[in-house]
Formats: structure tokens, sequence, C-alpha cells
């Protein structure tokens, strides 16, 4: 069962959404992961978290239909168009809000063994909120996990920027090619 022929522009349309579909189930897997330990040490997760797991959620439920819509030749390249800016945006939001904090932890000088549940009720003892970069920042493990999530946002940000761009080329040569209307039809 073929897809459609829409010749290199097509191909990198199907390329760009598996990318964009391993990265968001990577980022999903990863901060549910992070809000479990969270949860489990009696904390409550962050906003930052939680918007990132919802953000992440929607985008591959978009990313999904969409990818099924195009492969039976039924997506609206111009309004795929405005949906890949609209979670592009969502996508900047998370990648600015998780990796500010972030950009300034070293995980090559933490610690590479140790609880990091013992370090979070040792630092929840002695502070009365313990943000997500404190977690971050509990072992090499938790750093480098999170650091994953910030540089995976970071790529699909060049990834629905680039999706963005090839359904308006597709849009644009559909136009091109679309059989003239006639008036004398109706």
């Amino acid at each position: 069962m073929p897809g459609p022929a829409f010749g290199a522009l097509g191909a990198s349309f199907t390329v760009t959404r598996a990318m964009q579909a391993i990265c968001l189930i990577s980022v999903i897997g990863m901060t549910a992961n992070f809000i479990a330990e969270m949860v489990a040490s009696n904390q409550s997760p962050p906003r930052v978290l939680i918007g990132t797991l919802s953000v992440t959620c929607i985008a591959v439920l978009y990313t999904t239909i969409s990818y099924i819509l195009y492969f039976d030749s039924l997506l609206p390249f111009l309004i795929s168009t405005g949906l890949d800016s609209a979670i592009l945006i969502a996508v900047i939001v998370v990648a600015v809000t998780v990796g500010k904090p972030l950009s300034y932890l070293d995980c090559a000088a933490l610690p590479s063994s140790g609880a990091t549940s013992s370090f979070l009720d040792s630092v929840g003892i002695n502070m009365s909120k313990v943000n997500y970069w404190v977690w971050a920042g509990a072992s090499k493990t938790t750093c480098y996990e999170m650091k994953a999530i910030w540089g995976l946002s970071i790529a699909l940000c060049i990834l629905f920027a680039f999706s963005g761009v090839i359904s308006v080329c597709l849009w644009r040569r559909q136009q091109m090619f679309a059989p003239g209307k006639d008036v004398e039809d109706n």
C-alpha cells in the first residue's frame, strides 16, 4: 500500500514526522519517570514538568493524526502549517522554561552513586519546596535525564519548524498542480 506521491517533499515530511514521534515519546517517558520519582518521595511535581507532559502528549496525538491524514491524502496542508506553528511555539516555551535553570548544572561534577530519594528527603526537610532543578542536581542520572528532555525539546523546535515549512511547500505544490475550476461546470 503506497503512500501519497509527493516526491522528496513527501519523503521529508514522513521522516520528519517519524523523528518527531520518536522525540516526543522519549520526552513523555523521561518526564513521566521524573514525575513518578517525585510523587514516590511525596513531593508535588512542578507545573513546568506537568506542562511539558501535557504539551508532548497533545503533540503526539497531533503528529499521529496528521500523518494518518497525510498518508490517506486527506491532510489540509495549510491547516497543518498553522498547527505545526502552534506546536512549535508550545515546544519553544517548554525548551526555554525547562532549560533556563538546567543550563547552569554540570552533570559530570555530580556523584555517580547514592539514592536520589535520600538526597531529596534531606533537601525537603531543610527547604520548604523542592524545585525540579534540585531534583536534577541530585545525581548524574537525573541530571542527564533532565538535560535530555531539554535537548529533545530543542530538537523538537527544529523539527516542527521544518515540518511547517514542508507543509507550506506541499500546499503550494498542491495548488500549482490542482485542476482549474470552470465556472460553467457548476
